[in-house]
């Protein structure tokens, strides 16, 4: 039996988008930039790949550059963004729960004279609108916070946060960090006054090494990758056309059904919250409400017991997990979501983080349950006094 609730970290291929990557890498060989044949139908390829990428969000396919990842995407939106606008401004907002990829970046802005300020989250992770607005100045050039956050799930509210920047000054770039966001919400950049927008292939089924950045028409950013002039000089190299292909494809499945797929997800969700509230001290963390959380992510915290040893004892019986972010797992430090949403180190050290798909079941859920009621009695026996 196998059990894998680590969906925000990666996701399974899909069998249609293995499928259509297969035929691409047999097929679509040329170089998108080559003038001949075989150019010219990658080239098509690329373009079918974007439209099916921008037609959810509901923009041109000409604002969608492709990128290795989410990393890449969020640190071209905030170097890219930033360095465009030095000379207008010296300040850049981000929140304290942003993904490494995009707290890193803004520590490097840092190190070359932009004054950062990281605004904290409630108990629920979530960053008050208040809290933005008051935060603002007449240097402030750039905002980024995410959409979903990718440890507790609470989607922040990234809509009235991109009415609050605008009507503030309607030149500030407005990023959102949507990799956990994209095909789990209904996303609307121009509608919400967002000018850059990260998405990554790997989490809606799609392959890793490839994500995207939207870029808002009109709206210039510098390229932190030199030395070609693809994608209009903004991310230079020779695209990756089997993952492009199949983050295409990826996200074309990802919004069909929509409503009815996310739906389910979100009884999932509720069905193994209950579940592990019904446990001895197990504490749910992260919104409860639909409209303020993500569909697929569950976290909880498990106290006296190390959250290493319950990954592994899961692990024993085919179930598999996280700590927390995959990209900062191995780090010895203390979550700053966790920390920010009021977890201690020790409570924080004893949280896991289960993350769903349209794969996941009723079944799954109860398995874990069942698991954990067996498992953590005996684990809390060990716990030294």
């Amino acid at each position: 039996m196998e059990i894998y609730l680590d969906n925000s970290a990666t996701t399974m291929v899909a069998p249609e988008v293995r499928e259509e990557m297969m035929a691409a890498l047999g097929e679509a060989y040329g170089n998108p930039s080559s003038l001949h044949k075989k150019g010219s139908d990658a080239e098509l390829m690329l373009k079918k790949a974007k439209e099916r990428i921008a037609q959810p969000l509901k923009a041109d396919a000409r604002e969608i550059y492709f990128t290795s990842g989410g990393t890449e995407a969020n640190n071209l939106a905030l170097l890219g963004g930033a360095r465009a606008k030095k000379r207008e401004g010296n300040h850049v907002i981000i929140s304290a729960v942003e993904h490494p990829s995009v707290s890193a970046a803004a520590d490097e802005l840092a190190r070359e004279g932009f004054q950062v300020t990281r605004l904290g989250t409630d108990e629920r992770g979530l960053v008050s609108p208040e809290a933005l607005k008051a935060a603002l100045t007449p240097e402030t050039v750039l905002v980024s916070v995410m959409a979903v956050n990718n440890e507790v799930g609470a989607r922040e509210p990234f809509e009235a946060f991109g009415k609050l920047i605008k009507d503030y000054n309607s030149r500030i770039l407005f990023h959102v960090d949507a990799v956990q966001a994209y095909g789990k919400l209904r996303l609307n950049p121009k509608r919400d006054g967002i000018d850059l927008l990260s998405a990554s292939g790997h989490k809606i089924h799609g392959p890793k090494g490839i994500g995207f950045l939207y870029i808002r028409d009109k709206v210039r950013i510098e390229p932190i990758i030199y030395g070609g002039e693809q994608q209009k000089g903004i991310r230079s190299g020779t695209e990756n056309m089997p993952g492009i292909v199949g983050m295409g494809k990826a996200a074309e499945l990802a919004y069909q059904h929509f409503d009815e797929r996310i739906s389910a997800l979100y009884s999932l969700k509720e069905y193994l919250q209950e579940g592990l509230e019904s446990l001895d001290l197990v504490r749910v963390n992260g919104p409860r409400e639909r409209e303020l959380s993500a569909p697929h992510i569950v976290s909880a915290t498990f106290p006296g017991i190390r959250s290493e040893v319950l990954l592994h004892a899961l692990e024993d019986r085919g179930i598999y997990a996280s700590a927390g972010s995959a990209c900062s797992s191995h780090k010895k430090t203390v979550s700053p979501t966790l920390r920010s949403i009021g977890l201690s180190d020790e409570l924080a050290g004893s949280t896991l983080r289960f993350s769903l798909s349209s794969y996941s079941s009723r079944e799954d859920a109860d398995a874990v349950i069942k698991a954990l009621k067996e498992l953590l009695p005996q684990l809390r026996r060990f716990v030294r006094k």
